[in-house]
């Protein structure tokens, strides 16, 4: 009996030290799964972190690119804004000049119109002339819409009228102020065909190579004024348009 229970003893023993071992095995398998899960993880999270940068980085490529572009058209816009305000406060100061030679002067005759035509028109030129300032005294203020109504509807009622051909030369002007270029070279175009003798046809064609240069029809512009120029060498819109075709 006592060698029974002693060899019972033994066994289970033995058996104790082999679960003992099997569970150190377990738990050294694991703890290797355990540390190529974390190594697994930390090269994952390091590739996602790179990606990550690297977006981020073309994406602040993409913005300086962009910022660049934006800077540049910034200063295009800047330029064009400057020779805009430019030229419209040169029209301006023209425009001042111009009619500040007609102050005092209302019904005054243009040397366009034949002589029995200015005389026919002597009868009438009483009750035109005030419409014809009042077109005037709009164009002094700048307000060229109401302008351009004006003058079209003196053009319209007074065609044989003395200031006919001269309103028809502020309308074109007024145009200008507007930007409404196309409109303005078709009117000062054929008030150079009518009215070649006027003192306002050198303007008028000047006026026209100004609205093809801001049209950017630069071949035009530089036959028009080249054309001013030969008709009308002496006159100042002549050395104006010396000066404009320099530039261009």
């Amino acid at each position: 009996m006592k060698r029974l229970a002693l060899s019972s003893a033994l066994l289970l023993f033995l058996n104790g030290c082999a679960s003992t071992s099997d569970l150190e095995e377990t738990r050294r398998q694991l703890a290797q799964v355990n540390q190529q899960a974390t190594n697994r993880i930390a090269a994952v999270e390091t590739k996602l972190s790179n990606d990550k940068l690297l977006e981020m980085v073309s994406q602040v490529d993409s913005l300086k690119a962009e910022v660049a572009k934006l800077r540049g058209d910034v200063e295009v816009l800047n330029y064009n804004l400057q020779t805009t305000q430019k030229r419209q406060n040169d029209l301006y100061n023209d425009l001042d000049g111009r009619l500040g030679k007609l102050e005092g002067a209302p019904g005054k005759q243009d040397a366009s119109q034949p002589a029995a035509q200015q005389q026919a028109a002597v009868a009438g030129d009483s009750q035109s002339a005030p419409d014809y300032d009042k077109a005037l005294n709009l164009l002094r203020s700048r307000d060229f819409p109401r302008a351009i109504n004006a003058l079209s509807l003196f053009i319209q009622q007074n065609p044989q009228a003395p200031q006919a051909a001269e309103a028809s030369y502020w309308l074109g002007v007024a145009h200008t102020a507007l930007r409404q270029y196309d409109s303005a070279i078709d009117i000062h175009r054929r008030f150079v065909e009518q009215y070649p003798n006027s003192h306002f046809a050198p303007e008028a064609l000047r006026n026209i190579g100004n609205c093809q240069r801001d049209l950017g029809q630069v071949d035009q512009a530089k036959a028009t004024y080249r054309r001013l120029i030969k008709l009308y060498p002496k006159t100042d819109s002549a050395q104006k348009a010396k000066q404009a075709l320099a530039k261009l």
